[in-house]
């Protein structure tokens, strides 16, 4: 299994909404791609009025990635409508062996 992670900042006062519009549409874009195993959306206050996000996915593969994020797994995907959201992004993902799931 791999797990896929990404970063991405919004103003503190427009978190919530940034989780509402990720139920929308990215996480039941994750969750319908064949492979998926789960999807966590994660998020803390940071300094500066900012909440800090990390979106956790875990796959069956790299195939199951590629299917989701093309072939440049290593690129990010974002809508377009979070640039409403997000004052500060990783353009980049990063990706781990899953040494040790949840029984």
């Amino acid at each position: 299994m791999i797990a896929r992670m990404w970063r991405g900042w919004t103003a503190s006062d427009r978190a919530t909404d940034y989780v509402a519009y990720l139920d929308r549409t990215g996480v039941p874009d994750l969750r319908a791609t064949p492979g998926n195993r789960g999807v966590y959306v994660l998020h803390r206050e940071v300094e500066d009025d900012r909440t800090e996000f990390v979106v956790l996915s875990l796959w069956d593969s790299r195939d199951s990635i590629v299917a989701f994020a093309g072939e440049d797994i290593e690129v990010a995907r974002f809508y377009p409508e979070d640039d409403d959201f997000l004052v500060q992004r990783e353009w980049t993902s990063a990706h781990y062996e899953v040494a040790r799931a949840p029984d």
